[in-house]
Parts: structure tokens; C-alpha cells; sequence
């Protein structure tokens, strides 16, 4: 059974710093690419941040790049975006997801994790 379960949301300050967490199983993690999206308050998810099955490559949407780093440890299988910089814009609801194939083949999205930017 695949499982994404996201950690670490929680009530920041404007300026402040956060690092979520993912934690995956049911699948070969090292294997498959992972992306966070986030989906604020009467928006659209949007996809925030993206890295490869090694960890050698991540891409970032414009809103969070230079503030959001997103890396990963294949022993833990876990994937970790440490966002710096928050603004009250970065306020949503964060999730994780990967897109397996093989027996597995579909979208798979974590339960997400409410970050809240607010003095």
C-alpha cells in the first residue's frame, strides 16, 4: 500500500523558517522523482518544487525560488522542502506526491500538511 504522509506544518511568522517532511512507503522510493505542491486558501494546488530520484536535480516554481530548497534522503525515504523567507502568501496546505508506474502506475498524494504565515 502506498502511503505519503506529510509533517512539520504548523504557525510560522512572516520571515520565519519551516522544513516539512514526507515520509513514503509502498513503493521503491529511491527510484521515482517527488513534488510538493501547495494549494492556498480558495486556490488552485499548485506545484511547488520537484527533485529527481537521486536528488541531483530540483526545479522550483518562480513564487518559491531562492526561498524553498527541497532534498531527500533515500535511506529514510523521506523528502524534506525547508522553506526560509515565509510570507503570509506561502499560507496553504503543503503536499507531497509521485506518480508511480508498473503494478503501482498512478498519482499518489499525501493527506498534506497546513502551513500558516501570520504575526
Amino acid at each position: 500500500q502506498v502511503q505519503l504522509v506529510e509533517s512539520g506544518g504548523g504557525l510560522v511568522q512572516p520571515g520565519g523558517s519551516l522544513t516539512l517532511s514526507c515520509a513514503a512507503s509502498g513503493f521503491t522510493f529511491s527510484n521515482y522523482r517527488m513534488r510538493w505542491y501547495r494549494q492556498p486558501p480558495g486556490k488552485e494546488r499548485e506545484l511547488c518544487a520537484v527533485i529527481t530520484s537521486t536528488g541531483g536535480v530540483t526545479t522550483y516554481a518562480d513564487s518559491v525560488k531562492g526561498r524553498f530548497t527541497i532534498s531527500r534522503d533515500n535511506a529514510k525515504n523521506t523528502v524534506y522542502p525547508q522553506m526560509n523567507s515565509l510570507k503570509p502568501e506561502d499560507t496553504a496546505v503543503y503536499y507531497c506526491n509521485v506518480d508511480l508506474g508498473g503494478t503501482l502506475y498512478g498519482a499518489y498524494w499525501g493527506r498534506g500538511t497546513q502551513v500558516t504565515v501570520s504575526s
